[in-house]
Formats: structure tokens, C-alpha cells, sequence
């Protein structure tokens, strides 16, 4: 339904804009964009798209990994797009985005590694993970809906950009995940209400559509809980995902969200949240996290080998952080515990953790028995634009041939993060500067074998990012 709605809505923009310029003769300048005169009648269509906002976005993006026993991986990506959104008329906007990347220069991504004999894993993301051979056509159509304000409701239907703990943009690479759907949201001055259906899927490092069961497996599959290859990808039927939340302040400088994610025919997922935050008078702050998880009908398909949730589990997250802010300085301890009754899953292409212990780079997604623990700090300089964040984790994970309870063979491992921002202004102004070096230590037994560290543990990797809105 929404489909043939956005086309017939973009075929009735194209015919108003094109009506005067469906045929030319040859000896005339081309007129395919057209030109009209301003518009002043505030109620006519015209008028609300020349009165509209147009944004862009260039981002330049050069990675490079660093493996034990192996030669440096890199890549530069450069890129950019463009959003329109036009004036609201009768409380209606429509609005679409695009972008494009490119490949500057990279190592050779086609080829797997030569130890491990798996792709790369973080260069290879800033384009195309499904075809590591494109390197020029690059583009995706991110964004068309059409969106419904007045006063605290907004509904927007169509493609766009989403923000939750269990999907949500994960821009860690060129461009983010998008979804495609119908979303509400009701917002007053202390609380917030959401609720939607989606039922497409475009995720980061990719740039076609997928359907909510294609979606899933785009991404490293891991294993079964048997240790044979995990066999889900393009094996899972679901309609789509339906998505519900609130954020409220019932008690007095705290806020507590509540989510369900119910993704039909494979997993429902449920978390509460409470936040005290913190104020000039009472720095300390600290947050309480529980997550619920179970299996829908059989995991996405009967045959257990190509099942996404396994029914014999389910799963079981709690979290806590406590920290201060003092002066420019934010401290904070935090801690993530996954039960041992089943691995806590939620699809890579969709978002990162909601947990409190994440940290750039990496997901403890597909654990079980898992215990972490997170030490970050903020500094925010007083007389320049300048952020800089630094963490240190001890994440506790089973043994890799746990397999029940680790779905990636993930060793245990120390991860160290320092990233680094700074925005320009004067005549620099729409320029913003990211530097990101982590390490990750491998705590776990490796078994000596390549595949289970490559690209995993014992490695370092280096970002530099420069942005440019306007």
C-alpha cells in the first residue's frame, strides 16, 4: 500500500513541475529542471516548495585495521547527498533525500583474508557489503514520505530516518540504516509517545531495499547454537516489524522509556529503562536497564537450521551505570549482564546495542552469559568546539566453542577507544572533524587459529572523518 502511495505521490510533484516543459524544440537550451517565478499565494502548491528547506551533507572517510600477523587494511571513501523538505500545507511536508559514494582508493576488498579466509570487515562497510567488487554505483534513494504535523503529533509515511534502542541509525560508517513505514510520534513537554509498522529495510553498508526477512542475514550469520553455519539468510518470512515506546518523566529528573519490538513470526523483544539525570545541583547520575526477549512462533522458519531465535532459548539483559559530571569532565561505570538462558539477539542490520557498555566498534549481540563492564569519560573543552571520549571495557564472554552461547566466536577480550571531535566555525563554519582509534585486546582463548581473531581481537583500527553540512 505504501508503495504505490509514494509513487503516485511523486508522480503528481513530477507532473506539476514538468507541465510546461514536456516538449522543446531542438534549437532550445535544455529545460528538463524548468524555472518558475516566486510563488507569493501562500496556498498554492508552488509556493510551498520554492518556500522549502534544502540541506547537504559531503563526508570523506578513511579507515584502515591493523591485524596481528597481517598486512594493513584500508579504504577512503568520499561522498555526498542532498534532503528537500517543503513547506507544510495543511499540515503536510514531503520530503526526499539521496546519496552517493565512491571509492577513492582501498586495498583490495574482493579477496578474503588470507588467514582467516573471511572478508574485511570494517573498510568494506563504507560501501557495498553485498557486492565488495561495486565500487562506483554506490547511490541510494534514503529518503521519500510524506509527514503529517499538528501541534504534538507527527505521522510520517514512507522512507526515513529512525532512533530507537532496538533500530536505529548506527552511522558508524558512510550512511545509516534507513527503514520504510508508517511512524507516529505524540510529544508533550515531559513525556513521548511512539508507535509504527515497517516493513522495508535498507541497511547501513548496503544500497537496495530489503523486506524485514531479507533484511536479516545481510550481515555475518555466526552459527546455530550446535556450531554448524547459522542458515537464515533469505530463509525467514516476517510481514514486518511493529514498534511501540514511550518516554516519560513520572518522577522528577528521571526519565523512563519503555519499548516493545514485535517482529512477526520470529522474536518479540521488550525493554525497560530509568535514567536519573543529572543537574548543576546533583551531578550524579545513574541508570537501571532490563531486556526481555522470546521466540514467535518457530524463529522465522520450522527447520532449526535455518531458524533466526531458536525456540529452546530465550533471553534475559540487565544494565546499570552510575557517573558524575564535574566541570568538563563526564564519568560514569557502567555494567551489562546476559543471562545464561540464551543468546540476546537482535539483527545487525537494524542498529547496534542499546546497552549501556557499548562502545564504538564493536556489539556484544549474539551473547549469552555474558558480563561487561565500561569505564567512559567526556571532556568538552570550555573555549573550543572540541569533544573527546575515551572508554575502557573488560568484556567477559563464554568460551568460542560455547557455541549455545556464542553465536560469532567471539573471544573475550579489553577494548580501549579514544574518539575525538571537533567542529569548525568562522570561515571553516559547516566542517566537522572526527578522529576514532580502538584496540581490541583478545582475553579469551584464540586456539591459535586466525579466524578467531582476524578482524575480531588483537587488532587496532583508525578512523578519520571529515563532514560538511549545508
Amino acid at each position: 500500500m505504501i508503495k504505490p502511495l509514494l509513487f503516485s505521490m511523486a508522480s503528481v510533484i513530477l507532473l506539476i513541475s514538468q507541465v510546461n516543459a514536456q516538449h522543446q524544440e531542438l534549437n532550445e537550451d535544455p529545460k528538463l529542471w524548468g524555472k518558475s517565478k516566486k510563488e507569493l499565494d501562500s496556498a498554492n502548491l508552488l509556493y510551498n516548495f520554492q518556500m522549502g528547506t534544502m540541506h547537504g551533507h559531503l563526508r570523506t572517510f578513511y579507515s584502515s585495521t591493523f591485524n596481528k600477523n597481517s598486512q594493513a587494511e584500508y579504504a577512503q571513501a568520499i561522498g555526498g547527498g542532498i534532503q528537500f523538505i517543503s513547506k507544510p500545507l495543511y499540515n503536510l511536508r514531503i520530503g526526499v533525500s539521496g546519496f552517493f559514494i565512491y571509492d577513492a582508493f582501498s586495498s583490495d576488498l574482493t579477496k578474503p583474508h588470507p588467514l582467516s579466509n573471511s572478508l574485511n570487515r570494517y573498510e568494506l562497510g563504507l560501501f557495498d557489503i553485498t557486492n565488495p567488487a561495486n565500487k562506483t554505483d554506490l547511490d541510494r534513494l534514503e529518503e521519500l514520505y510524506i509527514q503529517y504535523q499538528k501541534n504534538k503529533l507527527t505521522i510520517t509515511i514512507g522512507k526515513q530516518l529512525l532512533n530507537t534502542p532496538f533500530i536505529n541509525l548506527q552511522d558508524g560508517r558512510m550512511r545509516p540504516t534507513e527503514v520504510q513505514g508508517i511512524w507516529s510520534q505524540y510529544r508533550n513537554k515531559e513525556n513521548k509517545f511512539y508507535a509504527g509498522w515497517l516493513n522495508r529495510f535498507s541497511p547501513r553498508s548496503t544500497v537496495e531495499w530489503y523486506k524485514t526477512g531479507e533484511s536479516i542475514g545481510l550481515y555475518s550469520v555466526g552459527v546455530n547454537i550446535d556450531g554448524s553455519k547459522s542458515g537464515y539468510k533469505d530463509a525467514l518470512a516476517s510481514k514486518g516489524v511493529a514498534l511501540i515506546g514511550a518516554e516519560m518523566g513520572l518522577i522528577k529528573n528521571h526519565k523512563i522509556q519503555f519499548w516493545n519490538q514485535y517482529v512477526e513470526n520470529i522474536f518479540n523483544s521488550s525493554l525497560v529503562q530509568i535514567d536519573k539525570l543529572p543537574k548543576a545541583s546533583s551531578p550524579y547520575y545513574y541508570g537501571l536497564q532490563m531486556i526481555g526477549q522470546f521466540v514467535l512462533n518457530e524463529g522465522g522458519n520450522p527447520d532449526p537450521n535455518k531458524t533466526y531465535f531458536n525456540p529452546n532459548q530465550s533471553s534475559f539483559v540487565f544494565g546499570a551505570r552510575l557517573g558524575k559530571q564535574q566541570g568538563q569532565w563526564d564519568h560514569s561505570i557502567n555494567f551489562t549482564r546476559i543471562t545464561k538462558d540464551g543468546r540476546y539477539l537482535m539483527p545487525r542490520e537494524w542498529g547496534r546495542d542499546p546497552f549501556y557498555t557499548f562502545l564504538l566498534g564493536e556489539r556484544n549481540e549474539g551473547m549469552g552469559d555474558l558480563n561487561a563492564y565500561v569505564i567512559k569519560s567526556k571532556f568538552t573543552a570550555k573555549h573550543l568546539p572540541l569533544n573527546v571520549n575515551m572508554g575502557i571495557g573488560y568484556y567477559d564472554l563464554p568460551d568460542i566453542m560455547n557455541f549455545a552461547m556464542n553465536k560469532y566466536s567471539f573471544p573475550a577480550y579489553m577494548q580501549y577507544n579514544l574518539d575525538t571531535r571537533y567542529t569548525f566555525a568562522g570561515f571553516w563554519k559547516g566542517w566537522e572533524a572526527q578522529l576514532i582509534y580502538f584496540y581490541k585486546d583478545a582475553i579469551g582463548n584464540t586456539y591459535n587459529n586466525p579466524k578467531y581473531y582476524i578482524n575480531k581481537a588483537d587488532m587496532g583500527h583508525f578512523n578519520f572523518i571529515l563532514n560538511f553540512h549545508f
